[in-house]
């Protein structure tokens, strides 16, 4: 969501120069029977006036759905609506001049018949930008927005990993709107740090109350996180760590700076993991006691280790096997024995105790700087990767950068390897 499919159909719409039908899935579904079949045949036959043209169909989803194999998976008129759409776009009484594009963020659940060659022919996938992708986005929304001349949109672009078009454009209007609160004449970093904040974690809860006890807990929780992820190889370097609570739960967080890859092997998943559970693990060490602090980051890891079991193949005992179902056709009944079942569980707890042994005893072993990193969060509540490198150094690990094509340099060689014939060394002008 958010990454600009329906943006690049309006693009399309400004540049064909021809007339663009423009609808929603969810508008061929009512609660009367045989409408949805009729509003399909209804565009059509508008779009065969107006040939040459475009339709446009967002959330295609909606009507698109695969159709059910039983009867409590059935619904008839949505499959009616459905089987209209499929001989309109490549049926007897076809005609020329019309294209079709859909917009959906559930490709997994369309019918195979929708997406088969003749009806629509090429899938576009459109991802999350990358750095540089991000960098371009921040340039577009920041043209009509009076920034400071040292804001750098290349760290703004480091700072937003994983956010979409529609996120990014979302920080620019909230720095904005920071700004203007503080009367000042631009947008500078400062602006931008808040606003990437709120957008992560929602509003800074200043009047929350929070006692000593909770907030130096809430601080040891941190540095853990911090201190795991600075000294595993293989975790994100740490951009940030906060005990500043936001949003309705958040009482505090560390953000990464995960990298910009599409490959994971099990000792990385496996100190993700270990990162992860950093939280709990310094509650335990400093406080003997474990609190509720942990739970989003206990569904995180249980999230990442089943999938390293049942769908990535990861483990001995289960084997290359993967049970992964995208479609969620299994809801019901799972594609393997209850024996297999236990198995897998005692598997997954297997690997999260592992991982849970040995951020205990990292953390243990760097028990120092976990209490310098809280001491230091308890006064200044926010650190950044610079003020982490102060108190206990430079990470042990270099980051390794990512190749990238356009800073290539492509050195051609002084002579060509063979001789070339004559008539190709001058060759004719065309």
């Amino acid at each position: 969501p958010g990454t600009g499919k329906t943006l690049l159909a309006k693009a399309v719409a400004g540049e064909a120069q021809v007339p663009f039908f423009s609808l929603s899935g969810s508008d061929f579904v009512e609660m009367f029977v045989g409408v949805g079949a009729s509003r399909v045949r209804d565009l059509f036959k508008q779009a065969r006036e107006k040939a040459p043209c475009i339709i446009f169909i967002d959330e295609i989803d909606a009507i698109g759905r695969a159709r059910g194999k039983n009867v409590m998976m059935s619904n008839d008129e949505r499959e009616n609506t459905l089987n209209q759409l499929l001989v309109e776009m490549d049926g007897f009484g076809t005609d020329l001049g019309i294209i079709i594009l859909a917009a959906t963020n559930r490709p997994d659940v369309l019918d195979s018949a929708l997406l088969r060659p003749g009806r629509f022919d090429r899938q576009i996938s459109i991802d999350r930008p990358d750095l540089n992708g991000r960098e371009a986005i921040f340039k577009v929304h920041l043209g009509p927005i009076k920034t400071s001349q040292k804001l750098d949109i290349h760290k703004l672009a480091e700072q937003t990993p994983g956010f979409a078009g529609a996120d990014i454009a979302n920080v620019c209007n909230e720095a904005a709107l920071i700004a203007a609160r503080k009367n000042k004449e631009a947008v500078d970093m400062s602006d931008f740090q808040d606003a990437i904040d709120r957008v992560i974690g929602g509003l800074e809860k200043k009047n929350k109350i929070i006692s000593p006890e909770e907030k130096e807990i809430i601080a040891y929780h941190e540095a853990g996180h911090a201190i795991c992820g600075w000294f595993l190889e293989h975790a994100y370097p740490l951009l940030k760590v906060t005990i500043v609570p936001r949003g309705t739960a958040a009482l505090g967080y560390a953000q990464y700076t995960p990298k910009e890859q599409y490959l994971y092997n099990t000792d990385q998943l496996t100190d993700q993991i270990c990162m992860t559970l950093g939280g709990r693990a310094a509650e335990e060490i400093f406080f003997g006691k474990i609190s509720t602090g942990a739970s989003n980051d206990l569904q995180q890891i249980t999230k990442i280790a089943y999938s390293m079991v049942t769908v990535y193949g990861m483990n001995d005992k289960v084997g290359n096997i993967s049970y992964y179902d995208p479609a969620q056709e299994n809801y019901f009944t799972k594609p393997y024995s209850e024996e297999t079942g236990k198995m897998i569980d005692q598997e997954v707890r297997n690997l999260i105790d592992r991982a849970y042994t040995k951020t205990k005893a990292l953390l243990s072993e760097k028990r120092n700087e976990v209490e310098k990193l809280a001491k230091e969060l308890l006064v200044k509540e926010v650190l950044f990767k610079s003020d982490v490198e102060a108190l206990i150094g430079k990470r042990p690990f270099e980051e390794k950068k990512l190749l990238d094509i356009d800073e290539q340099e492509v050195v051609a060689p002084e002579e060509p390897p063979v001789s070339l014939p004559e008539e190709l060394k001058n060759p004719p002008q065309i």
